[in-house]
Formats: C-alpha cells, sequence, structure tokens
C-alpha cells in the first residue's frame, strides 16, 4: 500500500514539472544542447585559467565558436584558524570569476554577462608536502566550482541568448 502510494506522489510530481514547462537542459532542443560544443574559452594565462578552462571543456566541450568566452578570475587567501603561537592552521580560498560572452562575429557586443563567487579551505597542519598537496586541491576544488556556476548561469540564460541569436 505504501508502494503505491509513492508512485502516485512521484507521477504527480513529474506531471507538474511537465506541466510548468520544465525541459532537461541537456534534453533534445534543451538549453544545454544549444550550447555544447559551440562556446570557445579565450586562452588561459594562468594555472588557474587553465583549470577552469578544463573544467568548463569537460562539461561544454572544446569550440572555435560562433560565442566565445571571456573569464577574469580573481583568488584571494585568507587566513583562518591560528595557534597560540600565532601560526595558522586554516586558509580558504575566496575566488569570483567574472564572465562575457560575445558572439565570434561581433566581439564588441556583450550577449551575457555575470559574476560567480565560491570559497574552499584547507589545513596547514600536515607535513609540508601534505600543506602544498591540499593548497594545489583547494584551488583545484575552487576552480571547478566557479566553472560549474559559470556553466550552469549559461544554461540558464541559454533561452534569452537564442532569442538574442535570433534577432540578429
Amino acid at each position: 500500500m505504501w508502494l503505491s502510494d509513492r508512485r502516485t506522489v512521484l507521477l504527480g510530481a513529474l506531471a507538474t514539472l511537465g506541466a510548468c514547462g520544465f525541459t532537461p537542459a541537456y534534453a533534445p532542443g534543451g538549453s544545454g544542447q544549444q550550447l555544447l560544443g559551440r562556446i570557445a574559452l579565450d586562452e588561459p594565462k594562468t594555472k588557474n585559467g587553465y583549470r577552469f578552462g578544463r573544467r568548463f571543456e569537460e562539461r561544454l566541450g572544446r569550440s572555435s565558436g560562433p560565442f566565445r568566452l571571456s573569464v577574469k578570475i580573481q583568488v584571494d587567501r585568507q587566513g583562518l584558524g591560528s595557534t597560540s603561537a600565532g601560526a595558522t592552521t586554516r586558509f580558504r580560498f575566496v575566488g569570483r570569476a567574472l564572465y562575457s560572452l560575445r558572439d565570434v562575429g561581433d566581439p564588441e557586443t556583450v550577449l551575457l554577462e555575470g559574476r560567480t563567487n565560491a570559497f574552499t579551505g584547507y589545513s596547514t597542519t600536515g607535513s609540508t608536502v601534505a600543506t602544498l598537496a591540499a593548497q594545489r586541491d583547494a584551488e583545484e576544488r575552487l576552480m571547478i566550482i566557479l566553472a560549474d556556476q559559470v556553466i550552469d548561469q549559461l544554461l540558464i540564460d541559454a533561452p534569452r541568448l537564442s532569442a538574442s541569436a535570433a534577432d540578429q
């Protein structure tokens, strides 16, 4: 009896999602389909830019156009915890990604732009090697988070992007 009630709730939820116009992003005709393999990134100039680009291309593929994404990444490192002797035992990376999407044919016109923020942290209580590995991992995680947030925002704004492309 309980199992059939759960099925009814799930089917009702799916019917509601279908009625509200919900379309999976990567489904045929979804906003993700129109962006896959169509956004080229500017060449990375830093290690973090490379990490960001690697994650971006994992999700949306490598491309040479018709869109170009410019991303400016800012990372600040902040000390959080400390010992009674004053040694910092925990750090936090705060990252920001400011991005703008342009048409390759008209690089002066910005189609979409935005900003995203995230943070990660790491501990320095291990050996020097462990601390360096933790720092590198925290930076890597931060770039993955920022890239995922930028991609998610592009997917949300993709219908607006296709509407503006249709006007041109």
